[in-house]
């Protein structure tokens, strides 16, 4: 283990920890309830299909991005020149925002997609889903970018980058078969709520 030579450091490495421990836990608790959520939405009618290899696809990349952030930050720091450039507490702030920013998306929407039984099959546009149209998978590009915020590694922005396709990907995939199952109603929505980046305006999308 190389030992920190300055306090600034030090305090750097305890405060990444500390959010890793505490984030991974939330994160670990996500997913489990996710899993828990979609065994049980497996027999239902009012849930549209996703993608076969969404979720193996969402935890290689995951783990991918973890054992690279990781090594990046501690052990090889190859590519974390740009930590020197932005201000600890900035990055420290940003970071902290965007992870709790995450927990709360991926929260919320799991609880509404998978916790609530609908009699009737509807598009579902409330709440979070009222402001993005993939709010659980925003959530996880938040919480890659609240990592890099607390230490910015360029190999784990790679990753970063291949995740966001990924998800763009899949999030096309799924709302091609809400397209299928609702019709014009899913267009609508899709013309009133944006894909990810939220509104400060009112506008509609043009759909081809």
């Amino acid at each position: 283990m190389v030992l920190l030579r300055n306090p600034q450091a030090a305090y750097a490495r305890s405060v990444m920890r500390a959010s890793l421990g505490e984030t991974g836990e939330r994160e670990v608790d996500t997913m489990t309830r996710r899993q828990g959520y979609r065994e049980r939405g497996k027999e239902r009618d009012d849930l549209s299909g996703e993608h076969t290899v969404g979720d193996l696809g969402q935890i290689v990349l995951a783990c991918l991005f973890a054992v690279m952030w990781i090594a990046d930050t501690f052990f090889l720091k190859y590519t974390t020149v740009l930590n020197s450039y932005v201000p600890l507490g900035i990055r420290i702030s940003l970071g902290v925002v965007l992870l709790v920013l995450s927990g709360y998306l991926a929260r919320k929407g799991l609880s509404i997609v998978f916790g609530e039984r609908r009699e009737k099959s509807s598009v579902i546009n409330k709440s979070v889903f009222k402001v993005v149209r993939h709010p659980i998978y925003l959530s996880e590009i938040l919480l890659y970018v609240g990592f890099l915020m607390l230490s910015i590694s360029l190999a784990a922005v790679f990753v970063l980058l291949i995740a966001i396709l990924f998800l763009h990907y899949i999030s096309r995939y799924e709302e091609r078969l809400l397209l299928v199952r609702f019709g014009e109603e899913y267009r609508e929505y899709m013309r009133e709520v944006p894909m990810w980046l939220p509104r400060l305006w009112k506008r509609r999308e043009k759909l081809p």
